[in-house]
């Protein structure tokens, strides 16, 4: 398909939509008029979204907003009922709701991997599936999967996140490749340093001291600089051009290049480039 792909007057369902990129992605889309079923765990921030959205000079869209743990399997299920109560219909789905985990593999336990992927890998594979068959009924539709720039590179201290997002990347692209010829498209996000709350709220493996976890949050903090509105805005704009990839940032450009050079030792020359303490 050529030109823009028109959100006007469509249905978006977003995850994770209570803060950080969720809430970019929910302004962005309605500043294209786009209507939009909000989920997430966090009630209180997802009303200050909705919120947002509504004081937005963007003129008025059908919003509504819906407690979703994307880890529960019966939940999802049985969302798409919850949703076209709310929405004629669902045109773009945004699988953005995501944890993460600190720590070495050593120090992360079963427990802790297992919780991450039911939400960053299983929650995008189960919310894909309850979808699919709404987004088929769609002129036009969309599935964007959040990645990470850690789904492009692996660094130390993230294997479960790098894990899952690896894992989101790849189930997309292959998704992509089955849907092709179809209404359904597929979307690919890798944001970089984007300044959102998920090393605040991340999982801390029993045995990490309060002065290590203290370092590493200092650290992130250094290295997420983007405005997660920003980020919305990048995303939605790579929606409407029914990009197959999304690199958010300068940052994960410039990553993504490297890795593509040296795919082996790409470690040994970005951690040069790591902010420190």
């Amino acid at each position: 398909m050529s030109g823009i792909m028109e959100l006007k007057g469509k249905t978006a369902v977003v995850t994770g939509a209570a803060s950080g990129i969720g809430r970019g992605v929910a302004l962005a889309l309605a500043r294209c008029g786009c209507n939009m079923a909000l989920a997430d765990v966090n009630v209180a921030g997802l009303a200050q979204t909705v919120e947002l959205v509504r004081a937005a000079p963007f003129g008025e869209v059908r919003v509504s907003q819906h407690e979703l743990d994307v880890a529960n399997r019966a939940a999802v299920a049985d969302f798409p009922r919850v949703v076209l109560a709310a929405h004629p219909g669902v045109d773009v789905l945004v699988n953005n709701a995501g944890v993460a985990i600190g720590g070495t593999f050593e120090v992360a336990s079963e427990e802790d991997f297992d919780w991450l992927f039911e939400i960053n890998f299983f929650g995008v594979v189960r919310m894909t599936r309850a979808f699919l068959p709404l987004l088929r009924k769609s002129a036009e539709a969309r599935v964007v999967n959040v990645s990470s720039v850690f789904g492009i590179i692996s660094p130390p201290e993230q294997s479960a996140y790098s894990a899952s997002k690896f894992a989101v990347r790849g189930f997309s692209n292959a998704l992509r490749h089955e849907l092709a010829g179809s209404n359904v498209g597929v979307t690919v996000v890798h944001p970089g340093g984007v300044a959102t709350s998920i090393s605040d709220n991340a999982r801390v493996p029993k045995g990490v001291s309060p002065e290590e976890l203290a370092r590493r949050k200092a650290i992130m903090k250094k290295a997420l600089r983007m405005d997660p509105n920003e980020a919305g805005e990048i995303i939605v704009r790579g929606i409407e051009r029914r990009k197959a990839r999304v690199l958010v940032g300068s940052d994960a450009k410039l990553i993504a290049v490297v890795e593509r050079i040296a795919p082996v030792v790409y470690w040994e020359w970005l951690k040069k480039l790591l902010p420190r303490k």
